[in-house]
């Protein structure tokens, strides 16, 4: 389906996609720590009939540099900005650190009514990159509601110190060491996604070398099932942190290793978009 492409450069930065013909929902994708605006992933939703925001939610001019205490209400307004295009349901597709925000804002926003979370986050973590005060040490939380900073999991100084800064990095120990170091802080970190209204669909690979995805899916799974709640888990045992979608080319990170094979990628991609489209209602 044709759409319409309109930058967003005051307040709401990123890109409008706009459908010929709507079909209800409104799609607000989120990319990670990267800070790519995903212009073609929002695509494959527009391409559907979903009103899309591909949404730069840091780096941006007047934004927080990097990851370092996000309000979550600085995403409302793309919620706001769906709802007065004309549409009646809101979907937040995130990855990463994407992820983490996604779930997040739908834990307290019940304007959401679903989240896809793709090589998501369980807990929320320490600060990636500087703040708004042009500082990223020490460390603090990622995100912030209502002016308070989440509790959050810190990265272990030794670990982080010891992680080789030769591309392709990998982060994976990193974040099991300090997943283990501070075990204490991780009830309080939690994501409380049994809050959120919204239908939720988790995507993650087994093989994923940036940070423990399944684990941390899993872990949101069973925390929505013991609420009598339910999600999708759509795992792959092979795949890794880069998830390709249907159509999706995205290259390899030259920076980070992120697991996974071409192939195994692509078919959790698939799996996914199948859960996507049954959950959206989308037809081929």
């Amino acid at each position: 389906m044709p759409f319409l492409e309109i930058a967003l450069t005051e307040g709401l930065q990123g890109s409008l996609l706009k459908p010929g013909r709507q079909g209800g929902w409104g799609v607000i994708v989120l990319g990670g720590s990267s800070g790519r605006v995903d212009v073609a992933r929002a695509g494959l939703f527009a391409d559907y009939g979903a009103v899309v925001i591909a949404l730069r939610w840091f780096g941006g001019e007047g934004q927080s540099p990097g990851i370092c205490e996000i309000p979550l209400e600085s995403f409302a307004p793309a919620i706001q900005r769906l709802i007065e295009e004309g549409c009646d349901r809101i979907a937040l597709v995130g990855t990463s650190k994407g992820a983490e925000a996604a779930l997040l804002v739908a834990s307290h926003d019940p304007r959401v009514d679903a989240v896809v979370a793709i090589s998501p986050s369980s807990v929320v973590w320490a600060n990636t990159g500087p703040g708004m005060d042009g500082i990223g040490w020490p460390l603090r939380s990622s995100f912030t509601h209502r002016g308070t900073p989440l509790p959050f999991v810190p990265f272990e100084a030794e670990a982080l110190l010891s992680v080789d800064r030769r591309p392709p990095v990998r982060y994976l120990e990193l974040h099991r060491k300090s997943l283990q170091t501070f075990a204490a802080e991780l009830p309080q970190a939690a994501i409380p996604i049994e809050r959120a209204r919204a239908d939720v669909i988790l995507v993650a690979g087994e093989d994923d070398a940036l940070w423990p995805s399944a684990i941390f899916a899993k872990a949101l799974s069973d925390r929505l099932q013991a609420s009598g709640k339910a999600a999708s888990l759509v795992l792959h045992p092979t795949a890794g942190h880069r998830v390709l979608l249907p159509g999706e080319t995205t290259a390899k990170s030259a920076v980070n290793e992120h697991g996974g094979t071409d192939q195994a990628d692509r078919e959790l991609g698939r799996a996914a978009w199948s859960e996507i489209s049954r959950l959206l209602k989308f037809v081929d």
